[in-house]
Order: structure tokens, then C-alpha cells, then sequence
């Protein structure tokens, strides 16, 4: 107890104020000492104190004010509590403050849903500057309701110093760590397909698409592709559950290494399918017997038996005539791959490189498109069919069209099955909508390039308990990809990129006074719309026109993950005492789910910047469910 509430409280209680057990009441005791430390300004009064002791670094993790706190965050403070608690009653000085994270999507998604905005010209009508400006009268909407949770909860954390991610001095240092890693040559402006959210108009991050995955119930289609030329008159057939990708196709892709068959039915069609996957097409087989492969149906025959590798570059009729015209001389052809599996499907996979990963690596390597160039890509950003895709399609979520394409395919005598399959897929976890994939342009940070290093960092930290980072947190390291760090969107950090019309000239700013100075305009604020307009003058001379900023912001992961600098406004500020005292943290503390959010980002930028950990010791705690059985959230409210 003395540790707790120190030699002041202990001088408070008298005889006459020890309640016997039967009247004594927990909730009225804890009031009497949350006054008591009120009156006595008790967590201001022990940080004097212990002023020049050593210091023991705490870095607290950003949450939203946009919603209201759960006993996920009361049982994450009470760890964090305990421990800074601790350290300073065993001889450091603790800093404990608080910090809000004040853009992105939690915050546009508010303002979307009270404003009925359905998409971005629904934003450009409105205007940038009044759209950023309600999400700004919104971020701390619930801030006092979080300080009222969080002391009624004995924590000692301050309220007063607090960061949020929304402040200049923030800004400005996030923009400082993007530049040093340009200048590291650890960004780079690439095209990928990458998982999308249509709801919030923005690519997401690939583990922020690992945080909301459900079973659902999808179709699983099998299409016929006849072969052109084919003495046979074979069709390959290809199995998808995402048929809204088919007016996109432009290639298929086989195994090289599969045997794929040449299979007859008794009207006479002949499928091309990987032999172990005849038993897939309907009624191709009978029942197997025992561990024996299944027989074929009678009246079903193999009429040819070839390789993967002999069926590449057949080429074959398009499904739907969206891009014949225009992709006629390098694409719909036969690609060979091996990430082609036997599995499931057919052996055969449908390409459209505008929503696969795998399909855009193929389809580059077999010169069906160019790296870099224009791709087949009928679906804006609301997730919805446009040109050159007609009605009934068009104006059409994708999602939704796909009852309608699989009709079209049928009526075109093109659909071999179609059932349902109930697979895990992911959703967007902010607006809890189905992701799809969508080639899309993003800065990113080289985090493959660095992993070596990332997982040597993760090495030198302390985690309680040890199996999450000995498994769940390196094998995340382990597999991890180029991080998307930019998004389409407004309310949040600009991305310090001015470029040249013609793509020939770049500058990255790191500072406010460098931006002051390259545009000759006194700055106040570096959200989007004080500073969209600025243009920088060309260093190839006054005939050239000027630079413009990209309109991308950051990813808020981004900004979290730039916390240990950005709160001491490094390195404008503080910058002898950062390097010497305050960093790395001493402790860090959330739940699980931060494995693959602010935990990953700490480390991917820490390294970057420093080659050393951005922490030493972590507490992980688990998720606290709701009486649903689904993890607490703020965005479900539950």
C-alpha cells in the first residue's frame, strides 16, 4: 500500500475512520481516495518528488477520442498502471502522459455517416477545408468521458501534457521521419494490388486486413474458356468465387509441372482441367471407393493427356468482350505459374491483374501487361462498374453485380457450375465491409528490405508473455511486405511530397521552416487544406511549370507508430534529452490485437530510423470479449 498511495495517505487515516467489514463499502473507500488525491494534487506531487531520479521511459499507446472506452482499455491502463507505479517506487521518475490519436479513417467515417457523404465528389462539393474541419470538432468529442473512466480507475497518467497526433509539432516530426527514410532510399511511390476498403475509398495496409476476418458464404463459379484453334473444340475451365473479377480477365494460368486432361461428356464437350481435379467438374465422377482415385462417370472420357507447360499460350475466347478490342494482341492466353495449386478449383486460374496479386505478378511476367502501365480497371473507388462495363452492370457495387454476371454467363452457355462456398475472407475493419483487391499507387516503406534487421531488434526486447513474440509477433515479422503508408483521403498528415507534372522532379519536405521557405508563405498548419494550394518553383528554371503536393495524407498507423518522436517533437526539440534519456521506451503495454498494429509499427520505423527496437520491455494482455463473443471495439459500439 505504501507503494501505491504513498506516506500522504497513510497520514490521512485516524482510528475513527476504520470501517468494520460488515459496513465497509469498496466503491465509497475508492472515492474517498481519488479525493483525497485530488486535494492533495497526489500524482503531481510524486512526479515532483521524484524529479532527477532516473528516468523510467513509458510510451502510451494513441487511442481514438471518437468513442467512448471498454475494459480492454481499463484492463490495458490497469497493467500500464501497475508497472509505472512500481518503477517509481523503486527510485525512477516516470513521465505518464496521455495521447490521442486525432486522424484517419475512425475519424472520416463519423463525419461520412452524420453528413451522408457517399464518396469523393461528395467531399470535393463540400469543400476539403470545411470537410477537415468537422473531422476536427469531432476528435475529442469524448475526451472527457476518457479522463472521468481513466482516473475513476486509480490511474495516474496526464491529462494536461497529453499529444495528439492532430497538433503541428506532431505533424511536423512524422513528416521529419518520412523524409529520413526517403533520404535512406527506404520509400518508394509504387503500383500494387493491394486490400481495399470501398466504403472508406482507401487501401488498406495488409495487416490492418488481417484484423476483421469472417466466414462467409460466397459463389464459387466454374467458367468455360473454349480453346480458339482447338481441333477438339476444348474449353479450359476455370473456377472462381469472386466472378465480379471476370469482366477484368486476361489471362489464365496453369501449373507447368500439373498433368491436365483433355476430359469428354457424354453431350460431347470436351474441358480442359488438372487431371487430379476432374472429380470437380459435375457429374465427371462417380463415388470413390476406399482410398482409390474416383472412376469416371459413364459416358465421361479422357481424350488427351498434355502438361502444364504444353498448354501455355493457347489462346482462348474471352468471356466478356469489355477489352477484346483493346487487349486483343497480348492478352487472353494461357500463363504458367506454380502457385497454381491442386487443391481446390480446377488446376486452372482466372487473371485479372487489376485485383490480384499474384494475377498482376503473372500477367506482368508473361507480357500480358506492362509493369507500370494502364490496367483493365472498370471499378472506381466506391467499389462500383463503370465504363467500359455496361448496364445492368454499371453503376453496380461489385459485390452486388456478381447475381447478375453469373446470369450473363449462363445465358451465354460460359457456366460449367456454380455453388456457394463458405470461406474466411476479409473485411474492412473500420466500416466492417467485404475488402476486395485493387491495383492501386501508394507510397511505401522498404520494410522487406529491413527485415533481417526488424527481427534481429525484435530479438533484443522482453515481451510477458514470451510466445507472443517468439511465434504470433515473428512470424509476423517473418512474413511481412512493403508497407502501404499512404491513403487517398483528407483528414489526416499530408504526405511532404511536391512533384513536377511530368513526374521528372521531386521534393520532399521535412519541416515546416523548409516549407515556409520553398514557397515564401508563413505556415500555421499543415493539414490538406493550408497547404494544398502551395506550389514550389522548379529548380529547372521559371520555363518549367511548378511542383505540386500529391494529394495523399498518412496512414494513422504511420502516425502512431512515429509517436516516440512526434510527442517530444523531435528532433526540432528535446533532441540531446531524447537521444540520451527517453529513448528506446523502458515499457510499453496494450492488447493482442496491437501485435500487427502499433507493436509492428514501433518496431518497422524504429528500425528504420535507428536500427534498435523503439521499446524494451512489453506487457500483452488479452482481448477482453463482449457479451457477443466478439472482441470490444468502439467502432462496434459493443
Amino acid at each position: 500500500a505504501r507503494s501505491v498511495f504513498g506516506t500522504l495517505a497513510l497520514q490521512m487515516t485516524t482510528l475513527e475512520d476504520v470501517v468494520e467489514g460488515k459496513d465497509y463499502n469498496f466503491p465509497t473507500e475508492e472515492q474517498a481516495t481519488l479525493e483525497y488525491w485530488k486535494t492533495t494534487d497526489a500524482f503531481k506531487e510524486q512526479l515532483r518528488r521524484s524529479e532527477g531520479r532516473p528516468e523510467y521511459v513509458f510510451y502510451d499507446g494513441p487511442p481514438f477520442a471518437t468513442g467512448l472506452p471498454h475494459y480492454g482499455h481499463i484492463l490495458a491502463g490497469t497493467i500500464k498502471d501497475v508497472v509505472t507505479r512500481f518503477a517509481c517506487s523503486t527510485g525512477h521518475h516516470v513521465t505518464r502522459r496521455f495521447g490521442w490519436d486525432c486522424h484517419g479513417l475512425p475519424v472520416e467515417y463519423e463525419i461520412d455517416k452524420k453528413l451522408e457523404i457517399k464518396g469523393k465528389e461528395d467531399v470535393l462539393r463540400m469543400g476539403i477545408d470545411k470537410y477537415n474541419e468537422e473531422c476536427r470538432a469531432i476528435v475529442m468529442r469524448y475526451s472527457k468521458e476518457w479522463e472521468k473512466t481513466v482516473t475513476r480507475t486509480g490511474r495516474w497518467i496526464d491529462f494536461e501534457n497529453d499529444y495528439k497526433t492532430l497538433d503541428p509539432s506532431y505533424m511536423e516530426s512524422v513528416w521529419w521521419v518520412f523524409k529520413t527514410l526517403y533520404e535512406k532510399g527506404l520509400v518508394y511511390k509504387g503500383f500494387k494490388v493491394m486490400p481495399y476498403s470501398t466504403a472508406c475509398n482507401t487501401p488498406l495496409s495488409n495487416f490492418e486486413a488481417g484484423l476483421d476476418y469472417r466466414d462467409v458464404s460466397d459463389p464459387a463459379v466454374m467458367v468455360a474458356f473454349p480453346v480458339i484453334g482447338c481441333a477438339l473444340q476444348s474449353s479450359l475451365v476455370a473456377w472462381t468465387t469472386t466472378p465480379w473479377t471476370l469482366p477484368s480477365n486476361l489471362a489464365l494460368c496453369v501449373n507447368p509441372t500439373f498433368k491436365y486432361v483433355y476430359v469428354k461428356n457424354p453431350d460431347g464437350k470436351v474441358f480442359i482441367v488438372a487431371e487430379v481435379r476432374v472429380a470437380s467438374l459435375p457429374g465427371a465422377t462417380k463415388k470413390a471407393k476406399g482410398d482409390k482415385a474416383a472412376p469416371l462417370s459413364d459416358g465421361w472420357s479422357i481424350v488427351k493427356t498434355v502438361s502444364g507447360a504444353e498448354l501455355k499460350d493457347l489462346r482462348y475466347e474471352p468471356i466478356f468482350p469489355f477489352f477484346q478490342e483493346e487487349m486483343q494482341h497480348t492478352a487472353f492466353r494461357v500463363c504458367v505459374d506454380s502457385y497454381v495449386t491442386d487443391d481446390s478449383g480446377t488446376g486452372v486460374v482466372h487473371q485479372a491483374p487489376a485485383y490480384g496479386e499474384d494475377d498482376y505478378r503473372v500477367c506482368v511476367a508473361h507480357g500480358i501487361v506492362e509493369k507500370g502501365g494502364v490496367l483493365p480497371d472498370p471499378v472506381d473507388v466506391n467499389g462500383l462498374f463503370i465504363a467500359p462495363v455496361p448496364a445492368p452492370f454499371a453503376g453496380q457495387h461489385v459485390k452486388a453485380a456478381d447475381k447478375d454476371l453469373i446470369q450473363a454467363i449462363k445465358d451465354s452457355g460460359r457456366l460449367v457450375d456454380n455453388r456457394s462456398i463458405v470461406h474466411s475472407y476479409p473485411f474492412c475493419w473500420r466500416s466492417h465491409t467485404p475488402l476486395i483487391y485493387k491495383a492501386v499507387g501508394s507510397f511505401f516503406v522498404k520494410v522487406e528490405e529491413i527485415k533481417d534487421k526488424i527481427l534481429a531488434n525484435n530479438k533484443k526486447t522482453r515481451w510477458v508473455p514470451s510466445y507472443v513474440q517468439e511465434k504470433r509477433f515473428h512470424n509476423w515479422l517473418e512474413n511481412a511486405h512493403d508497407w502501404s503508408i499512404s491513403r487517398n483521403r483528407y483528414w489526416g498528415t499530408p504526405i511532404p511530397v511536391w512533384q513536377s507534372e511530368d513526374g521528372e522532379e521531386t521534393r520532399v519536405i521535412g519541416s515546416i521552416a523548409e516549407l515556409e521557405e520553398a514557397t515564401g508563405t508563413k505556415i500555421t498548419d499543415i493539414h490538406r487544406h493550408f497547404i494544398d494550394h502551395l506550389e514550389i518553383p522548379s529548380s529547372r528554371g521559371p520555363q518549367f511549370p511548378p511542383l505540386k503536393r500529391v494529394e495523399d495524407v498518412f496512414d494513422c498507423w504511420f502516425e502512431s507508430g512515429s509517436m516516440p518522436y512526434a510527442q517530444q517533437h523531435y528532433p526540432f526539440e528535446n533532441k540531446e534529452r531524447f537521444e540520451k534519456s527517453i529513448f528506446p521506451a523502458n515499457f510499453i503495454a496494450e492488447g493482442l490485437d496491437q501485435t500487427r498494429g502499433w507493436f509492428y509499427t514501433l518496431m518497422v520505423l524504429s528500425t528504420a530510423l535507428f536500427d534498435k527496437p523503439a521499446f524494451q520491455n512489453l506487457v500483452c494482455n488479452g482481448l477482453v470479449l463482449a457479451g457477443d463473443g466478439k472482441k470490444m471495439s468502439k467502432s462496434l459500439k459493443n
